[in-house]
């Protein structure tokens, strides 16, 4: 039993750990190259937000976007 935890912890610390060891160790020496996967998903993030905030403008000078104040029947 306990070579199947030291196996579990060799696959973390061996494997599947090593990027995040080679972010740690490149933020001492520039901390924008370490922040380059934040960066991304930020710029991912801000590029989705206003492609989705276009789509709900497009959508509303069409007239397509119907707003009921009642979600259900029952409410009335």
């Amino acid at each position: 039993m306990k070579a199947f935890f030291e196996g579990i912890q060799s696959l973390f610390v061996d494997f599947l750990f090593l990027p995040m060891n080679f972010l740690r160790e490149l933020e001492l020496t520039t901390w924008f190259g370490a922040n380059i996967i934040n960066w991304i998903f930020v710029i991912i993030c801000t590029t989705a937000m206003v492609y989705w905030v276009k789509q709900l403008q497009l959508h509303k000078s069409n007239n397509e976007d119907y707003q009921d104040t009642t979600a259900h029947s029952f409410f009335k």
